[in-house]
């Protein structure tokens, strides 16, 4: 006799990767420093530029980038993995970071899980400022949450599609892509990230870069959306992340609680996971029963109340039912109110004639 024997393979875990120390993208003296050429007598602060030199200044020039990012050999372990500094390094982003392990800021992609200590600053620790600039660059806006990245000066080789997919594939890197939106011959494409922190670190990333076809990329934040979907998409979104902030800050018997309390003003049964308890036995007819109510309604004939008052004179019927409610507290904890009688007044006595002879004379005839 034979018999088979049937055996089982359980696949094992991947083990996680451990990051190894970050390499230094650049040596000291391999980027060369060039110095923004002045076309103007005035130096503008606000926008790191001189003034007439609007193809001149970071994000419009035409002088590609240097260096770039890699994230599969540059991110490792820095002192910030130590520290517990939550932001990432502006250079180790654009490809240029001399330090490597020895830098105090973070050389991977941000967390978009792990929330920054203060909402007012980018990934990079750079302040934002309460409106953007008018070319749509720079650090951004604290007074909305901006995930769409406006990229210009794409070499469109082919049809739509294709140049969709070249997008993609170059941006991808940076963080988890909602949609992307390419406006063919116009040589534009919108890119929406998940993250907010995604379209942060892929603005600097992909500054001044070339995708297939060695153009220089133009990258800058992207106006609202004037598609109303997407207005109310985006109003349903930020709700909800609200809402699940306020609930991981919340403590759980809290909520409990509250869903007790909900459930008594509303007559339910709560088991103990603080669920309502619904009876779904069903009657003859098939319609299922309605819930179970803690508090028992009261007989039809005890129901059924009186039709309210009429209002007589000036007092409106609630204001007669309030009385009577205080009279009869009055009345049985045994204080009887206070009447207050009138004073009587005698009246004047008539006076009739002119009242002369009242009066006495000095002379007596």
């Amino acid at each position: 006799m034979s018999t088979d024997e049937t055996t089982t393979v359980v696949a094992k875990p991947k083990p996680v990767k451990k990051l190894k120390p970050a390499r230094k993208q650049v040596k000291a003296g391999d980027v060369e420093r060039k110095e923004t050429p002045q076309t103007g007598k005035e130096y503008n602060i606000w926008y790191n530029k001189w003034a007439g030199g609007d193809r001149e200044d970071n994000y419009s020039n035409k002088v590609k980038s240097q260096t770039r990012c890699n994230i599969k050999k540059d991110s490792g372990l820095t002192r910030a993995n130590t520290t517990g500094i939550r932001y990432c390094c502006l250079f180790f982003a654009r490809g240029c970071c001399p330090y490597g392990w020895e830098c105090d800021y973070l050389h991977t992609l941000p967390d978009p899980d792990n929330a920054l200590p203060d909402s007012s600053k980018d990934c990079f620790a750079r302040d934002k400022f309460s409106d953007y600039r008018d070319d749509m660059g720079g650090v951004g806006s604290f007074n909305r949450q901006n995930r769409t990245l406006y990229v210009g000066r794409i070499k469109e080789t082919g049809p739509g599609p294709e140049t969709e997919d070249i997008v993609t594939r170059h941006f991808k890197e940076w963080g988890e892509i909602e949609r992307i939106r390419v406006l063919q011959y116009r040589s534009v494409a919108f890119v929406t990230y998940v993250s907010e922190f995604g379209a942060q670190f892929a603005k600097e990333a992909m500054a001044c870069q070339s995708l297939d076809n060695d153009e220089i990329l133009n990258v800058r934040w992207a106006t609202e959306d004037p598609n109303p979907v997407q207005k109310v998409a985006e109003k349903r979104r930020l709700e909800e992340i609200g809402q699940e902030a306020i609930k991981a800050r919340m403590d759980p018997r809290i909520v409990d609680a509250m869903r007790a309390v909900r459930a008594l003003e509303d007559g339910d049964i709560v088991d103990d996971e603080g669920e309502v308890v619904e009876d779904q036995e069903s009657g003859e007819t098939g319609d299922p029963e309605p819930k179970r109510r803690r508090i028992e309604l009261p007989p039809p004939q005890e129901a059924m109340s009186e039709p309210p008052p009429q209002p007589l004179g000036l007092l409106s019927a609630d204001t007669m039912e309030g009385l009577k409610y205080f009279a009869e507290i009055r009345r049985r904890n045994g204080v009887s109110l206070a009447v207050v009688s009138p004073k009587i007044i005698p009246p004047k006595p008539l006076i009739s004639g002119l009242g002369v002879a009242d009066y006495g004379s000095d002379e007596e005839d």
